[in-house]
């Protein structure tokens, strides 16, 4: 008990919600999405994905949630305490090796960010054409050495708001900033759809061709839902462990996938319509956040403003998934290894920033750092969000399902008792039977194709 009784923990509801919502809300709804919906499909891919985020995404969440209050520990420690002398911990291990992962390519986006920021305080891009917006975004690519440069700072931002702690560092910030970023992004739709060509943009987004639905689209959406919602990395169970006894999981399941995909959808209504607006092709990747958000405030009143406050905000999301990704790591050193939160935040900093370069300076033209016909960015990508995200979540419902089992999960859902829970038979049905099956299937159907 004394172990528990020094655990850092979040300390209220809406802090547990805000947190997991920042994590889940990030470069994955903004950035991630559009980039993914544009290359397959568009409303085709948005049907797929939420059939993804509803039947699977919240199955494997609550997974993820009860893992860590049951255990009060990493994603390790989870496995460590719950499965003592199996296999199992290596879903831990797989879990924060994923999160490293994602954090050393995720924080050369972020650096972006801040490039963009000073871009738009500039006012760098007023009088600018499409073309000559896009070309601005491709030199900056080639400036290799400045894109490292940013993602070493986004990471120190990350490293400061992680080394003051849970309640006081990740809870306290992102109760602040996830409400301003929803704010934002409904302003900044509204007016994209009154842009002339709009209506293309919707369409594309909303008017689903059915034949566009894919094995390629099938693996693609499951592994945004993963990336996006935070799945099989390791980081619910870390916030789980932190999570009151008090507190209702499923509702807080919930809460974070509505948030998280009214974010996502939010964001294609910002960009896709104002893409079709400006002639940006919706399979343009990147380029459809960053060149075609300075193109729609070029067409705004009070354009400059807003702009600044779009690439804060931006930054914002990304800053509360990276503080995410950041904490599994740390975790897992503190209460694994037994080394202070203050020192394992910084050497968890300069392990992904040493790795972290290499994703950056691979998307140069010309890189010298290719694996398997892919830039070290690209690789990180692929690793991470289509096979190591769906297989860990994969083999976290299976050891929810078949080895802790329907008791501790009920138990776990209703708080002992205290709650009602009228869906808890069916989600544990899904993760007992279909989430494992369904996942399985698409992530093999993928690596074949």
């Amino acid at each position: 008990m004394e172990e528990k009784k020094k655990r850092d923990g979040f300390g209220s509801k809406i802090g547990i919600i805000a947190a997991a919502a920042g994590s889940a809300i990030g470069l994955g709804n903004i950035y991630r999405f559009p980039c993914e919906l544009g290359n397959n499909g568009g409303a085709a891919f948005l049907l797929v994905y939420l059939a993804v985020v509803i039947f699977l995404g919240i199955p494997v969440m609550l997974s993820e949630l009860v893992i860590g209050r049951h255990s009060q520990s990493n994603a390790v420690g989870a496995f460590k305490k719950l499965a003592p002398k199996t296999a199992w911990p290596i879903v831990g291990y797989m879990g924060v090796l994923c999160g490293f992962l994602i954090f050393a390519f995720y924080s050369t986006v972020s650096g972006w960010t801040l490039e963009y920021i000073v871009k738009a305080v500039s006012n760098s891009f007023s009088g600018k054409d499409l073309a000559t917006i896009e070309q601005d975004f491709s030199d900056f690519h080639n400036m290799g050495w400045r894109n490292v440069i940013w993602q070493a700072v986004f990471i120190l931002l990350t490293g400061f708001v992680v080394f003051k702690g849970v309640q006081n560092g990740i809870e306290k910030y992102a109760k602040i900033l996830m409400p301003l970023l929803l704010v934002i992004l409904i302003v900044l739709g509204v007016r994209s759809m009154t842009l002339p060509g709009a209506k293309a943009g919707l369409s594309f987004l909303f008017n689903p061709d059915f034949s566009k639905i894919t094995g390629k689209v099938l693996v693609s959406a499951l592994g945004q839902g993963f990336f996006s919602l935070s799945l099989g990395m390791g980081v619910l169970i870390t916030y789980g462990s932190y999570v009151k006894k008090s507190d209702n999981l499923t509702s807080t399941a919930f809460s974070v996938v509505l948030a998280d995909t009214m974010i996502a959808l939010l964001a294609g209504i910002v960009i896709f319509p104002a893409a079709f607006s400006f002639g940006v092709r919706p399979t343009a990747g990147m380029g459809l956040v960053f060149n075609t958000i300075p193109m729609l405030f070029n067409q705004m009143a009070g354009g400059y403003v807003f702009c600044i406050i779009f690439f804060v905000l931006l930054a914002i999301a990304a800053l509360t998934s990276t503080i995410s990704l950041l904490e599994v790591v740390v975790a897992y050193i503190t209460e694994q290894l037994h080394v202070k939160r203050q020192l394992a935040t910084v050497i968890a900093c300069a392990a992904t920033m040493f790795l972290g370069v290499f994703a950056s300076l691979s998307l140069m033209e010309n890189t010298p750092f290719i694996i398997a016909g892919k830039t070290v960015f690209d690789a990180m990508d692929f690793i991470s969000s289509n096979v190591m995200l769906p297989l860990g979540g994969m083999l976290i419902v299976i050891f929810m399902g078949w080895r802790l089992g329907k008791t501790k999960f009920f138990e776990e859902v209703t708080n002992e008792g205290k709650l009602k829970s009228p869906l808890k038979a069916i989600i544990f049905f899904i993760i007992r039977y279909l989430a494992p099956l369904a996942i399985a299937v698409v992530f093999i159907n993928g690596l074949i194709k």
